[in-house]
């Protein structure tokens, strides 16, 4: 199949890795040749799980799909894209606080590199709500998140939680 763009990248700190996540690189794969899935660094969160377990839980869950590259940057991520010769970055939006960041972001992005594109995927109504902040206070009251993680890194994400927060 031919795509207008060839390469793209899916950033984010999967911390963890949710299926609303999933959802979203599913769907952009099929949009492109190649899709980066770019584990970014962001200097305003508290990260759990380490670069590695990110990177692990990432490759896990989209084994199925054949034409994703798992990687990390701690540059800026329109930096990550002009390196990797990339001129589409996906991001996801799920409610109005997102789209202000967001906007903010392209903003910024197209300042550094106006040849650099971005379009937004919106999630499928059954992950609308949710994110990984929700998903570690959910496993810190002990609630099932079963429907919100990938089965294959379930348990491991739950361990995680709990041992982080003791």
């Amino acid at each position: 199949m031919k795509h207008t763009f060839k390469k793209a990248m899916y950033p984010g700190t999967f911390d963890p890795i949710t299926i609303g996540h999933l959802d979203i690189i599913e769907r952009a794969s099929k949009m492109v040749d190649e899709l980066h899935v770019v584990i970014a660094t962001n200097v305003r969160k508290d990260i759990t799980f380490s670069l590695n377990q990110r990177i692990d839980f990432v490759n896990r869950v989209t084994s199925h799909l054949s034409n994703i590259i798992v990687s990390h940057t701690d540059q800026l991520v329109v930096r990550y894209a002009e390196k990797n010769k990339i001129d589409l970055i996906i991001r996801g939006l799920r409610n109005i606080q997102d789209y202000e960041n967001e906007y903010a972001l392209y903003q910024f992005n197209k300042n550094l590199n106006k040849s650099i594109e971005t379009t937004i995927l919106f999630p499928s109504s059954r992950n609308h709500y949710v994110s990984s902040s929700s998903i570690k206070e959910l496993i810190y009251h002990r609630a099932d998140i079963s429907t919100y993680i990938p089965k294959e890194i379930l348990d491991e994400v739950t361990k995680g939680i709990i041992k982080s927060n003791k």
